[in-house]
């Protein structure tokens, strides 16, 4: 190349802050051949000139829609290339790289909304779904009891993906789980039988469309649905000491596993 001066050119340098590129990238496209500077000066500095800045803009533009180093080449260099062809194709992909990210915008405000309500359903919807008995203000007093917690959490992120038709599964699951479990004690099935054992498993099943539910938390919260009045009201409602028939079969499958009632913690 011509002995040159710092003058006549830019350096990898500034190309790269005027650019907003890496001095590793710009030596790797000189490397293979992509964005090539034209002079070099007397020590040996690249330095790159208004045309190969031209180029550069060119890369960086190609690179940003998402083009391939291999791909830039052959529509820079390449006669043969149909360069309107592969930028139609590339904004294709562009679209649907945006559909996708809109589709990740929607359900990041879904997220946000179910950690913050819980429960995404119109007043009108939860009145359909949960019943009369329903009252639309429990989800927010559980969010201000609960929301810290590593179940609300995971509660939240069953929630923001839950269709009505979905959480109408749920309810269904739960409305005959309550009264499978009245039939139960009503025919005098005993805590620590085959039979009962089976039904605080059915519990825990059904009660993980909310949140993972282990024997230690399936224990604390038998003794609130005893002793929680609105609790104990729903299951008494279904037969006259349910509540406590439920508590007691929790206890005696805890038992069985190793776990002391008495001692059970919220883990």
């Amino acid at each position: 190349m011509a002995d040159v001066t710092d003058a006549d050119g830019l350096t990898v340098g500034q190309v790269s802050t005027r650019l907003g590129v890496t001095v590793r990238a710009l030596h790797h496209w000189d490397e293979i051949g992509l964005a090539r500077p034209s002079l070099r000066t007397a020590a040996g500095y690249r330095l790159y000139t208004a045309g190969d800045l031209e180029r550069l803009h060119r890369i960086v533009v190609y690179r940003e829609i998402g083009l391939g180093l291999d791909r830039i080449q052959a529509v820079l260099d390449d006669s043969a290339t149909d360069v309107p062809g592969a930028l139609r194709a590339q904004r294709a992909q562009v679209a649907e790289r945006i559909e996708r990210l809109q589709q990740l915008s929607a359900g990041l405000d879904r997220m946000i909304e179910a950690h913050e309500r819980g429960l995404l359903l119109t007043t009108e919807q939860q009145a359909a779904i949960f019943g009369p008995q329903w009252k639309p203000d429990w989800p927010v007093r559980a969010r201000q009891r609960y929301g810290d917690t590593t179940q609300w959490r995971q509660y939240a992120e069953r929630s923001a993906s839950r269709s009505p038709e979905e959480w109408q599964a749920v309810a269904d699951a739960v409305a005959d789980l309550d009264r499978v479990l009245g039939d139960a004690m009503e025919a005098g099935v005993t805590p620590g039988s085959p039979e009962a054992n089976r039904l605080v498993e059915r519990h825990r099943e059904v009660f993980a469309s909310y949140f993972p539910l282990t024997r230690q938390m399936q224990v604390c919260l038998s003794r609130m649905y005893e002793t929680d009045p609105g609790f104990a009201a729903h299951y008494d409602g279904i037969r006259t000491g349910l509540a406590t028939w439920f508590r007691k079969i929790v206890d005696a499958s805890a038992r069985a596993h190793g776990i002391d009632p008495d001692t059970a913690t919220w883990q």
